[in-house]
This record gives C-alpha cells, structure tokens and sequence, in this order.
C-alpha cells in the first residue's frame, strides 16, 4: 500500500518541485559539459529496476567520450573532466534522474539500480533487492555509500526491503541531504567509478 500508493504520489509531487527548482542548475551543468568537452550531455546506461525491468539511467555526462589516447587506453579516472569530478563529489550528475522518477521507473528512495549482468551472479537473498522500487539513495547509500563492499551493500538493500515504510524513508532522505553537505562517505570512490560486482563476497 505504501510504495505503490502514497510513496509513488509523493516521488511525483517532489520531483516535480525539484525539477522546476533545479531547472537553472540543470540548464548551467549542460552547458559547462558541453564546453569542456565534446559529445552529449546525458549519460544514459541500462539498469535493473523493480521486479527485474530494464530501463535507462539518466545522468549527466562526466567523462570525455575518448578511450585512447596517443593510442593508450584511457583509465575512468583519466577520462572524468574536471566539471563531471564536481558533479560527482555533489551528485549533481544525478538531478536528471528525477526524470526516472517521474516515468515510474525510480523512487527517490530504494537499493541503486545496478547493471543487468549482476542478475546471474545475485544469491537468492540479493536478489530480494529488486522486490522495491530502485532509487537515487538508499539505506545502503546513508550507511557507507562506495566505501563498504558489495556483500555489505547487497544486506543493507535487503534490511530496506523488509522495512520499507514512510519513517525509513523519511529518515534516509535528510540522511542523504546532511551526507551530501558533509561530502560524508565520498572518498574516490565518487570520482573513480566502482569496481565491477563479480558474484563473490568482499
């Protein structure tokens, strides 16, 4: 009753304000990506959602689209512009997924929606994480973030799943504003991308 009703009501109420709120942020991110460097402004990525359905992840752009260079293979590190670092310290890359949200597709809260590829390696006990609606944060968001593993992750998203309510949500919601603040839990694990989940505990 809660998620499918009065949370989704919610999301749609918020992110609406948001998106009109965050419009001139959104409007200035587009064009400093644009003037650093070349190709599009959004990164878009396939994700598993709620019940295993696919859909793309909308972000902004924070890598150069280039993989070589004087014929070397560029590190994800070495790719990330300086404006797309600063977007990921903040997660401001991650406003236009308010548009996910408004197409039913995330909740502001619930586990990160992750690469389809990591469903043959989930046990059964992961797998429960895609019982809820994927979000932009979640309790495993405010409880570490990039900096425990994926098994401690993976448990965090299921604790979620079996307590999902209006308080929890409430709750991890100023979570994720103060940590944000704080840049708490935002070592380089925000700047380098994280490492592939490859089915094994950490």
């Amino acid at each position: 009753m809660y998620e499918n009703y009065i949370k989704r009501k919610l999301d749609v109420a918020f992110a609406l304000v948001l998106i009109l709120i965050a419009a001139p942020i959104m409007i200035a991110c587009a064009l400093l990506i644009k003037c650093e460097s070349e190709g599009p402004i959004l990164f878009q990525q396939t994700r598993l959602g709620k019940y295993n359905r696919v859909f793309k992840v909308i972000k902004f752009r924070t890598m150069r689209i280039q993989t070589l260079d004087a014929g070397q293979e560029l590190t994800d590190r070495q790719r990330i512009t300086k404006v797309g670092a600063f977007l990921r310290k903040t997660s401001i890359d991650e406003l236009p997924q308010l548009f996910n949200i408004l197409m039913g597709e995330m909740s502001f809260i619930g586990p990160r929606p992750l690469l389809p590829q990591y469903l043959t390696l989930y046990d059964q006990n992961q797998q429960r994480r895609h019982e809820v609606t994927s979000g932009i944060s979640g309790w495993a968001q405010v409880n570490g973030r990039n900096a425990i593993s994926w098994d401690e992750k993976f448990k965090l998203d299921v604790y979620y799943v079996d307590h999902i309510s209006f308080i929890v949500d409430f709750k991890i919601f100023f979570l994720t504003i103060y940590q944000v603040l704080r840049r708490k839990d935002v070592d380089h694990s925000r700047v380098d991308t994280m490492p592939f989940f490859k089915g094994e505990p950490e």
